[in-house]
């Protein structure tokens, strides 16, 4: 038999006004009323009905997060870290991965809609979703532009384009590759190149643009390239792979970075250098700008950028 809320009530000894009050998180209620009846809900597995909360006017404590893929280790790591801040607040969450496919992103955004979620954040790396301009729910976007209201939080690409670039020229390579992996969206990581260009720039160096959607990487690499920027460290993997089939040693025959620095990538590839885009400070970020959203729907909520950070390993060969 499913449980009801007097259920809870009964067996947690409160009355059914304090189950409600303990659910919508309303009103001053000691911490020992409130474990009594957490305490009864798991005993029982009773599920609040956040639709029908939703449909009277409350709030369904419930978040969308939709991201291109889970298989990338720093979306992985960036939904988890979103997950767990938003269950500190009270919230649960209902993943969708768009697989990259504009026709799934409309699927799963109706979905959320429909199930009334009190807001949505978005890594959406899709194109043309008309819906982003025409949802009333409060939106924050992960590092990509959907729409002229929709507020963008980001890592600093332009900081992390230089700081690829600096680790370079500080180990004199000669010939650089510079990998080009961009949408043509209006988007923050297109500052990531002008980072890069800018900084050899100042420095009077040249180097070599590489489609990262038409190259065949085994084809290119090693060639002339002893410096490599990448895209992402997963391709970065791979390319310092290549080089290792033809002997060549990272961080000692030639030099090479990549980027998003997740913990997953670091901690079994300790030897690549790479850009961390902080997780737990962009989760934080997003969080709070979408409750500002939710809080404050009528008011203009600004961008936000978050500093990144360089890992450079010990002295070591690959």
């Amino acid at each position: 038999m499913v449980a009801k809320l007097k259920d809870v009530a009964q067996l947690a000894g409160v009355s059914v006004t304090t189950v409600s009050r303990v659910i919508n998180n309303y009103g001053s209620l000691s911490e020992k009323t409130i474990k009594k009846v957490h305490a009864a809900m798991r005993e029982l597995n009773y599920q609040p009905n956040a639709l029908a909360r939703a449909m009277q006017g409350k709030p369904s404590k419930f978040i969308g997060l939709i991201f291109p893929n889970l298989i990338n280790p720093f979306f992985a790591e960036l939904v988890n870290e979103l997950e767990r801040q938003l269950f500190t607040k009270g919230y649960k969450t209902i993943i969708a991965s768009s697989a990259e496919n504009p026709e799934i992103e409309h699927d799963y955004l109706n979905m959320l809609m429909a199930n009334q979620v009190d807001g949505i954040i978005s890594g959406s790396h899709n194109l043309d979703i008309k819906e982003y301009h025409q949802i009333k729910a409060p939106i924050v976007s992960f590092d990509r532009y959907l729409a002229d209201n929709i507020p963008i939080v980001s890592a600093d690409s332009y900081q992390g384009g230089q700081l690829a670039t600096q680790y370079l020229l500080d180990h004199q390579v000669r010939r650089i590759a510079v990998m080009v992996d961009e949408d043509q969206s209006v988007s923050p990581t297109v500052n990531r190149l002008q980072g890069v260009v800018d900084y050899l720039g100042r420095h009077h160096r040249s180097f070599d643009p590489l489609d990262a959607h038409q190259v065949d990487l085994v084809n290119v690499f090693p060639g002339i390239y002893d410096g490599v920027i990448a895209s992402n460290d997963v391709q970065a993997l791979r390319i310092a792979n290549i080089y290792h089939q033809a002997g060549l040693k990272l961080n000692q025959d030639y030099f090479l970075t990549g980027y998003n620095g997740s913990t997953l990538i670091r901690q079994t590839n300790p030897e690549l250098p790479t850009v961390i885009q902080p997780i737990t400070e962009l989760s934080a970020k997003l969080i709070s700008t979408l409750m500002t959203r939710i809080t404050s729907p009528q008011a203009t909520v600004p961008s936000a950028v978050v500093p990144v950070q360089f890992y450079a390993p010990a002295n070591s060969g690959w």
